[in-house]
């Protein structure tokens, strides 16, 4: 009779969310039901979800991925070839950060302050610092700016590495969401928009729905924003605007 959802999900590492999800768009169709209508997987599906798995790891969107597998005509070779240069474009970046982390760590252990510049190392695109002046410009007079200014100043080092370990935890959580084709208005989506929303409160500044929904239109009308959270898959900006906005919809009404 195969396998089941759970069974396939635990042996596969894939969420059984995402599995229902692919199901309804047509990318994995188990081949089997049984009497009571549950999903059955066969030899020839976890074939195709091995597929589906590795083309996804490489950062394809699932409705590319539904191509290479699905459409004749298609050249799984090119499709490759620009993955391949995007990858290899990632790993210098992730050479250079886990560089920058390790001098971090040095630093930490023989008691040495970081200077700004190696902050900036540190933090990478995202250093807090890095646009201060024009957010002095843009934001200065305004009370969420003076809060950020106020709690920044007190911030240790140590607080820094802990902001820094939450951001990147919650990136890669986001990241799986949007991979695994979970819409944005989804509960679990939203879940995560709320989680920023906090992260900002907790770190920075009071941010209450309505401008956690103004920051989210930034992040796609400024070319910076949506170039860093585009960084972590094909999408991300666009899809994290949506979920901020379904969240702020859902804890108006």
């Amino acid at each position: 009779m195969g396998w089941s959802v759970g069974q396939v999900s635990e042996f596969a590492g894939v969420t059984v969310r995402a599995l229902h999800h692919w199901d309804e768009i047509g990318l994995l169709v188990p081949g089997e039901r049984t009497h009571a209508g549950h999903r059955r997987y066969t030899d020839a599906d976890l074939d195709r979800l091995q597929r589906v798995l590795f083309y996804r790891e490489l950062g394809f969107p699932l409705d590319e991925v539904a191509v290479l597998l699905d459409d004749p005509a298609a050249d799984p070779r090119a499709h490759l070839r620009r993955q391949h240069d995007l990858l290899t474009t990632r790993i210098e970046r992730l050479r250079q950060m886990a560089e920058a982390v390790e001098h971090a760590m040095e630093a930490r252990r023989m008691g040495i302050d970081l200077t700004p510049e190696e902050r900036f190392e540190v933090f990478g695109d995202h250093d807090p610092e890095r646009y201060a002046e024009e957010t002095e410009r843009r934001w200065g007079n305004t009370e969420a700016h003076a809060e950020s200014r106020r709690r920044t100043a007190r911030h240790t080092k140590a607080d820094w590495q802990r902001m820094r370990a939450e951001s990147d935890d919650w990136n890669a959580r986001y990241a799986t969401l949007v991979a695994d084709g979970v819409p944005p208005a989804d509960p679990a989506a939203m879940d995560l928009a709320e989680e920023h929303r906090r992260h900002i409160g907790r770190w920075f500044y009071t941010c209450p729905h309505p401008m956690h929904r103004c920051l989210g239109e930034m992040y796609v009308a400024d070319d910076r924003f949506t170039a860093y959270y585009d960084a972590l898959g094909p999408g991300v900006a666009a899809h994290l605007n949506a979920a901020i906005a379904a969240n702020a919809d859902r804890h108006a009404a």
